[in-house]
């Protein structure tokens, strides 16, 4: 019977993981037709076309998964919005910086958001962090200052909008975090799609241009990949822990470096290489040190022991 257990949970996580690779390489293919897009149309635009299409989808999910009322209901309105307000100004502003900087380079100072989302995590949750995962936090950011190379190449003013942007970023996950003590998931994902729609609206039709065929059929190839990335990335969630799919997040930055190559003739130079590779460093030790102090503080607890971090 264990073996038999032990053999659906690993089936589990090797369908979780399949499932997160696809969904991260359907969010570097959104990244991708957000680059083309950002050449013709403006960043408010195309911000409201994902959250029209996406505030649609998430009211049909949440109707058949207890309905419609019960996901507006919250018991934290002002952090929902603020939270949604977040990621809705970071995703318009990612889809702006996109079209001034290879793919790759986006990505690379971006994946330092999990490093952001540690110390946020101290700041606004309260949570406890050992001198092993502050060390991971600081040379991460030495990554970080590898691919912007301040004193030696002069650091260019959108590669600090992308850390802007990471900041956001974090804070939004700090704040997911921090609401979902009260609220529910569906609740979350509710408001986050019509916060983002009622934003996006407010701004979008001043910028708005209207598309050709070809544009339609781009935008809503947009809308499909921004809906079938958070379909798989939720799915994957149901198949396998969190800690076991997010090293696999990481190959967002080969993708990146893929689609930049061959559709925008876009190469990573090597700081930009070296420094990604740093932070990622950075971020899989953090992870790995989380389910070591994980596992240390479910254990029992032998007096005069000392959980280290």
């Amino acid at each position: 019977m264990t073996n038999t257990a032990s053999a659906n949970a690993d089936t589990s996580s090797v369908r979780g993981i399949v499932l997160m690779l696809l969904a991260v390489f359907i969010f570097a293919s959104q990244d991708g037709i957000t680059k083309t897009l950002i050449g013709q149309y403006e960043a408010p635009q195309i911000l409201l076309v994902r959250f029209a299409a996406f505030a649609l989808f998430v009211t049909a999910w949440v109707a058949k998964r207890g309905g419609v009322k019960k996901a507006a209901a919250t018991k934290r309105p002002v952090l929902q919005v603020v939270r949604c307000l977040l990621i809705a100004v970071e995703i318009g502003l990612f889809a702006w910086i996109v079209h001034y900087m290879p793919l790759a380079d986006v990505h690379a100072l971006f994946s330092s958001a999990p490093l952001m989302i540690t110390a946020l995590s101290v700041v606004l949750l309260g949570e406890v962090v050992g001198i092993r995962r502050w060390t991971a936090v600081g040379v991460g950011f030495v990554g970080v200052l590898i691919i912007l190379r301040p004193g030696i190449t002069a650091v260019q003013p959108v590669a600090m909008l992308v850390l802007l942007g990471a900041l956001m970023f974090a804070l939004y996950v700090v704040l997911t975090r921090l609401v979902s003590r009260s609220d529910s998931s569906e609740t979350s994902l509710f408001y986050m799609a019509w916060v983002g729609f009622a934003f996006s609206v407010t701004v979008g039709p001043f910028f708005w241009t209207w598309p050709d065929l070809e544009g339609w059929l781009m935008l809503f190839a947009l809308a499909c990949t921004s809906i079938t990335g958070h379909v798989l990335f939720v799915m994957a969630l149901k198949e396998a822990p969190a800690a076991v799919l997010q090293p696999y997040q990481y190959t967002i930055l080969v993708w990146a470096a893929i689609f930049g190559f061959v559709f925008f003739g876009d190469i990573p130079d090597l700081p930009t290489v070296i420094g990604a590779s740093i932070i990622v460093a950075s971020g899989l030790y953090m992870l790995y040190r989380e389910q070591i102090v994980g596992r240390r503080v479910t254990a029992p607890v032998v007096p005069g022991q000392t959980v280290g971090k």
